[in-house]
């Protein structure tokens, strides 16, 4: 089973929903988790994963992570052709059980060929890109391409991006 997390901010609070699939070709979830928490930090540039983190870790605390196989991120897993790590970086290092991490960001923030992928996806011409740990990239970008949905965005990415904004 796959986890796709993303996290929406409103009035000191974190709600973060988590979407629950099998294959990259469903339609709709199996599940949808979500989790209302205080907003415990603030916006640092630099240092998203300081904020994002801690609301990622208390929604996986909902999910029996042994029946994961994979989790997909809204950001990136590295930053820099150094291999600084970015919001997935951080999830892994933090994982017991290492489980591998994809991310998927919808702005340009580096290129490197080795630890980013540009995804286009339906006729969009402005690409997702795809970093990964724990797996290949190659094996991630072809996943996240492979994902239903005619458009940029994947079918399951837009249902947990319209779930997580519902307040």
């Amino acid at each position: 089973m796959k986890l796709a997390i993303d996290v929406f901010y409103y009035e000191q609070k974190a709600k973060i929903v988590g979407v629950l699939f099998e294959r990259s070709t469903d339609i709709m979830p199996m599940d949808i988790i979500t989790k209302v928490i205080p907003c415990t930090a603030e916006y640092e540039p630099g240092a998203f994963y300081k904020r994002e983190l801690p609301c990622i870790l208390s929604l996986l605390e909902e999910v029996d992570l042994k029946t994961l196989d994979c989790i997909i991120i809204d950001g990136y897993v590295y930053l820099d052709s150094n291999r600084k790590k970015g919001l997935g970086g951080y999830l892994y290092e933090v994982l017991v059980n290492k489980l591998p991490i994809i991310g998927i960001a919808k702005s340009y923030f580096f290129r490197d060929d080795s630890l980013v992928s540009e995804v286009l996806r339906g006729d969009s011409l402005k690409p997702l890109y795809v970093t990964a740990i724990g797996m290949e990239l190659k094996d991630a970008s072809v996943f996240v391409q492979s994902m239903n949905g005619k458009y940029r965005m994947p079918t399951l990415l837009q249902i947990m991006d319209t779930e997580t904004k519902k307040i």
